[in-house]
């Protein structure tokens, strides 16, 4: 196993359960316990994690975008909710943008019944992901690539989505809130998806339940220039009323 495929299991690993030991990790890569540390060390130079005693814990302030495989894993299930309802909101002959989420590429997946849709997207996924898909006009954004994520962005990209006007738009983030609004990682993500939003009529927050009252480093919009936000199941009463009193729909996973 090559050390970069390694250390994205590692990083998956402490995603899933906030830490990692390093005799534990030793044993299951059978690999030494200097070898881990090194791995951890990568890590919290990459800001992922922060050494601890005997293992690592998970950066949770960390503006690093990760890996696209390690988030494609997460929460597969709500992701698959969200985006059969979002399903429900695409009628066939419509002109959408996809963002470069993994949430986005759920959507997509399930959206290949329709017919005749436009879709516009910077994710390099979602292309491949669509690149069978016969009598449904496909966009490229252009830009450039940004490492790991899947996601192409910069000003090409951004000029790319200013240009186009399109009936809705699906996007989603590290951190939604009442007070700070919607947020991701990352200026580089968060702009293009500012820009995303300027380009459709009516604008689909897909974001699972994890993402309720957090907040990333950067601010995408408030949630009054949301109009829909589509999650995995039913909000808690305090979100409902602040997406009613702010004239936001919600959709939400009632199976």
């Amino acid at each position: 196993m090559l050390a970069a495929e390694r250390r994205n299991l590692i990083l998956e690993k402490i995603h899933e359960n906030k830490k990692v030991i390093v005799n534990e990790l030793s044993r299951e890569f059978d690999v030494s316990e200097e070898t881990i540390r090194r791995d951890l060390e990568k890590l919290e130079e990459d800001g992922h994690v922060i050494k601890s005693y005997g293992g690592a814990v998970l950066n949770e302030k960390s503006s690093i975008d990760l890996p696209f495989n390690v988030r494609w894993k997460a929460n597969p299930v709500e992701k698959q909710k969200i985006a059969e309802l979002v399903n429900k909101e695409i009628e066939e002959g419509d002109h959408i943008i996809l963002d470069a989420s993994t949430t986005a590429v759920f959507i997509a997946k399930s959206i290949k019944n329709k017919k005749h849709l436009t879709v516009i997207t910077n994710s390099i996924e979602i292309l491949l992901e669509l690149s069978d898909v016969s009598g449904w006009d496909i966009i490229a954004t252009g830009g450039h690539l940004k490492s790991g994520t899947m996601a192409l962005v910069g000003k090409n990209a951004s000029d790319s989505i200013r240009s186009y006007n399109v009936e809705k738009a699906f996007f989603s983030c590290k951190g939604i809130d009442l007070e700070k609004g919607v947020t991701d990682g990352n200026d580089d993500s968060g702009s293009m998806k500012q820009n995303i939003l300027s380009s459709a009529g009516k604008n689909y927050l897909a974001v699972d339940s994890t993402k309720f009252g957090k907040a990333a480093f950067s601010r995408i919009c408030g949630l009054s220039e949301v109009d829909v936000v589509v999650t995995d199941k039913k909000p808690a009463d305090d979100w409902l009323k602040a997406f009613e009193k702010l004239g936001v729909e919600c959709r939400y996973w009632e199976g």
